[in-house]
């Protein structure tokens, strides 16, 4: 039997063929493409709408820029609100890059065709420069030529930097280029006349650290430096490429201690920048903002007769004033100094070696340690009277020297009879040696911790201050230095020996004694509402406390210290104001010989107490016995006539 046909005729007897209304092949092929198309439509649904935001966020990272601009720092005063540091207007030339980069691409193209046309014409030596070079050449000689319109206009010789041009324009192509860096005033004036408005050279204002006293307070203030890498903090756009303008942060002194403070707040701008890196327009800025004031405690004109004492002797040194009550520094000066201006934010090597080899860095009110001679008298006595060894009545004969042991022990003069008043006023050692080896070391130390002499004062600078020593049988033999001797405590007794002290520190122990206790902390920082400090009494009955200070001011009437009051002395008298002094000098031995430490430590006024201070001096006269009244005492003189002056003339 034939198989059946899905074959029919039509009305012409044609056959045609016939077709199944449902034909499963193509119905599967249809839903394989519906299945395609709501996937694709799916997924452009899920890029365009649900990762919107992460596309459009992709884009602003890609075309967007951050600029951050440090704000003008803070102004550091002191305490009657005079400017020691702050900042001033610089003025710069600058120029924008990015409207010049159809300048740089024409002076290529001039580049390029005269290195081919000089190829052709058989100059085979030359070779041919790569893209990158003729770039940087175009650069270089488009800068250039605006350099000699900066020359022509003011008359300076300046040349080009081109490495420090190339390291911009890769790294930093978005902010200006600094082809001049602060302007003196007549050099922007001419430029500001006569530069075209449409030129690419800009004046670009910004700030510099100024030190308007320039070397004053130059250990306590400290320099700057400059900061390229500054945190940005939590400004928008942290997550967009960010250019810095160079800022400037603290490197010593209060400048660093108080960087924070001080440091100015951010401006910022965020940037919408072409393909090619430069800006098109700005999408969102914030003006920067000044750093906070910082007001010390130091007072100029005390501060300047610091200085000026020091610079007659031209001698190493340092002197230092602090305010009794409130334990505020009046005046911390360190020789020799530096002018801050010339080391801030930069300074060549040439400076540094200069200041190295005048010791400059090292600021010896904090960090330089001397004995303190025959300074220390004061704490001998305190200790004699607390041991119950000193009546201040009591005399001892001096005869020019005191036996110790098989050693001698000598007096810088041979003084007779002496009691508590002659020796102080005398500075009478052989009565110290005495005293001394009555109390033993260990009383003599434990007195001199009680004021705090071997710790550092906490003072407001950065970096510690250097470790003071107060030695005693157990630190001898920590040292390795064999056991303690009557000689070591006769030694100590007179300030000498191993018996290492700041000035700073003996300024502390002064104001302390002034005010009849044992702990004096230091302060640079000023606040008129302060209370006053307080600490352990000094431990002393009123008679013998009354004989110490009678003694401590016969020293500026007619003992050691007498050139601070003596008329004829050349120095101008402190009229009405009595002062408690004490003079001292001390020798040690370098590999470069003997150095002598002359110190004068006193307060004012007797009878009320206000300012007390210490100098140290070191002396080039080997062997000198009266170096504290010759080099110290004149210093101090300046300072109390400075203070007396503007005591008297205040209402």
């Amino acid at each position: 039997m034939a198989a059946p046909t899905n074959q029919a005729a039509d009305g012409g007897g044609r056959l045609i063929e016939a077709h199944k209304g449902y034909q499963p092949r193509v119905v599967f092929f249809y839903l394989v493409l519906a299945i395609l198309f709501a996937v694709l439509a799916g997924g452009l649904a899920y890029r365009q709408i649900l990762q919107r935001d992460l596309y459009d966020d992709r884009e602003r990272v890609q075309n967007q820029r951050r600029i951050v601009t440090p704000g003008p720092r803070g102004d550091i005063r002191d305490r009657e609100g005079r400017i020691l540091a702050g900042s001033r207007p610089q003025v710069s030339v600058v120029v924008l890059l990015d409207e010049l980069r159809a300048t740089f691409r024409r002076e290529a193209n001039r580049i390029h065709r005269s290195y081919e046309q000089a190829i052709e014409d058989g100059q085979t030596e030359v070779d041919r420069p790569s893209l990158g070079e003729i770039n940087r050449q175009a650069r270089a000689n488009v800068m250039q030529v605006y350099l000699d319109q900066v020359n022509a206009i003011t008359g300076r010789g300046l040349t080009l930097d081109s490495d420090g041009l190339e390291r911009h324009y890769n790294v930093r192509p978005l902010l200006p280029y600094v082809l001049v860096p602060d302007l003196e005033p007549a050099d922007y004036a001419r430029l500001l006349e006569q530069l075209p408005i449409d030129s690419p050279l800009k004046i670009y204002p910004s700030s510099a650290r100024v030190y308007p006293y320039g070397s004053l307070a130059a250990h306590v203030l400290g320099r700057v430096r400059v900061e390229p890498d500054y945190e940005v903090g939590d400004i928008p756009g942290d997550d967009l490429t960010t250019f810095r303008m160079a800022g400037i942060a603290g490197a010593l002194g209060l400048e660093y201690k108080f960087n924070d403070q001080l440091t100015g707040g951010l401006g910022w701008s965020i940037l919408r920048v072409d393909p090619s890196g430069f800006r098109s327009e700005t999408v969102q800025e914030s003006p920067a903002r000044q750093g906070q004031t910082l007001v010390t405690s130091l007072d100029v004109e005390l501060q300047q007769a610091a200085e000026q004492g020091l610079a007659v002797n031209e001698l190493p040194g340092a002197a230092v004033a602090i305010d009794i009550a409130s334990g505020e520094v009046l005046a911390l000066a360190s020789a020799p100094d530096y002018d801050l201006n010339e080391v801030s934010p930069r300074f060549s090597n040439a400076k540094n070696e200069e200041i190295n080899a005048a010791g400059g860095w090292l600021n010896r009110a904090t960090r330089g340690v001397y004995s303190p001679g025959s300074s220390f008298k004061i704490l001998m006595a305190i200790a004699g009277f607390r041991a119950g060894k000193l009546d201040p009545e009591h005399e001892i004969l001096c005869t020019g020297a005191v036996l110790v042991g098989n050693r001698l022990f000598r007096c810088h003069g041979v003084h007779g009879p002496v009691n508590l008043r002659t020796a102080v006023e005398k500075s009478c050692n052989a009565y110290f040696y005495t005293l001394g080896l009555e109390i033993g070391v260990e009383a003599i130390a434990a007195e001199a911790r009680r004021f705090g002499l071997d710790d550092p004062t906490g003072i407001d600078l950065p970096f510690e201050e250097t470790r003071m020593i107060v030695p005693d049988p157990a630190w001898k033999r920590e040292q390795g230095r064999g056991p303690w001797t009557q000689g070591d405590t006769a030694n100590l007794s007179i300030g000498q020996g191993d018996l290492d002290i700041t000035p700073l520190q003996m300024a502390a122990f002064v104001a302390s004694v002034a005010r009849g206790e044992t702990l004096t902390r230091p302060t640079l920082l000023h606040d008129p509402s302060r209370p006053p400090q307080h600490s352990e009494p000094i431990g002393l009955a009123p008679s013998d406390y009354a004989a110490l200070i009678g003694a401590m001011e016969q020293v500026t009437l007619t003992g050691s210290g007498r050139l601070l009051t003596t008329p004829g002395s050349g120095l101008a008298p402190l009229t009405g104001l009595r002062v408690a002094g004490k003079t001292g000098t001390a020798q040690r031995s370098t590999p470069n010989g003997t150095i002598n430490f002359a110190w004068f430590i006193a307060f004012a006024p007797v009878e009320d107490p206000q300012i007390a201070i210490a100098v140290m001096v070191e002396g080039d006269t080997p062997g000198e016995e009266t170096g504290g009244g010759r080099y110290a005492v004149p210093v101090a003189h300046g300072i109390l006539k400075a203070w007396l002056d503007k005591r008297t003339a205040r209402p």
